[in-house]
């Protein structure tokens, strides 16, 4: 689809990049010739992720633990990271979400969510926009939001206003960064199933045949994401800044993807509080 030195010569950090939709993009950067870092809490995913992207496609991956939910972290990862090179892109991927009745979260629960889909990413960014800004250098931030943009979520309340402000920052810093020339772009995926999200947003008790309520009958591939991820991380895509690309098959013309659970009874939601709980 893109050639084969898409974004040679670009070291790009990806946030979450250990699993799920992070792990498939950082692949798919590689595969296009660039140097890639993955972040994340779990070491362990991490090198095991970063040493099946070496085997497989060979190039350089480096897997860094860092919890982004904590500034002083993300100032250590960032300064490791320059000592070697700077960076061109900042993917911010990781993020937490789960499905609960609003009225009973409680404040730990709200900031469970809020703190690295939120803060963590713009912790990240304002790392990275600091240092290309010093060093009279360009970049490319792309931040990974959420439908709920557009539509908003029940149940996924936090979630929702964390994916709202990184797009109003996407759109601020288009403004304000594009003159230096760091471009600010977002992608809004819609079902992209991985084992962490899907464990969190579709529990048993709900709509089975939800991917079929897709105008497209169908659920996305990972691999789609990553290409359009690949596409706006690069100098093909320079002209683009400010703007979120909505990837769902059309799915949020039709639903914001929670009204099922308006059907929820006490004892379903009980049920799912309780499971949650012996995670």
């Amino acid at each position: 689809m893109f050639e084969k030195g898409l974004l040679a010569g670009k070291r790009i950090l990806v946030t979450g990049g250990g699993s799920g939709l992070g792990a498939a993009m950082g692949r798919r950067f590689v595969e296009l010739g660039a140097d890639l870092v993955i972040c994340g809490r779990r070491v362990d995913v991490l090198q095991t992720t970063a040493a099946a992207i070496r085997a497989d496609l060979g190039g350089r991956v480096e897997a860094i633990r860092c919890d982004i939910r904590e500034p002083s972290a993300v100032e250590t990862m960032m300064e490791a990271i320059w000592q070697q090179a700077p960076l061109d892109v900042l993917v911010n991927n990781a993020g937490a979400t789960f499905i609960a009745r609003t009225e009973r979260l409680s404040f730990r629960a709200a900031d469970a969510v809020l703190a690295p889909t939120l803060h963590g990413a713009m912790y990240c960014t304002l790392a990275a926009g600091k240092r290309w800004i010093e060093a009279g250098r360009g970049g490319v931030v792309l931040s990974i939001l959420s439908t709920s943009t557009i539509t908003g979520r029940a149940f996924t309340v936090p979630s929702a206003m964390a994916k709202a402000a990184l797009l109003a920052m996407t759109k601020s810093l288009a403004v304000e960064w594009g003159p230096r020339g760091i471009r600010t772009v977002a992608v809004a995926p819609g079902a992209f199933p991985t084992a962490g999200a899907t464990g969190q947003l579709r529990p048993e008790g709900r709509e089975p045949n939800w991917a079929l309520r897709n105008p497209l009958g169908r659920v996305g591939e990972h691999g789609e994401l990553a290409n359009l991820a690949s596409y706006l991380v690069s100098d093909a895509a320079g002209y683009i800044n400010g703007e979120m690309v909505v990837l769902d098959g059309g799915a949020h013309l039709r639903s914001s993807g929670a009204e099922d659970l308006l059907g929820w009874s006490e004892a379903q939601w009980e049920s799912h509080r309780a499971s949650r709980a012996k995670d």
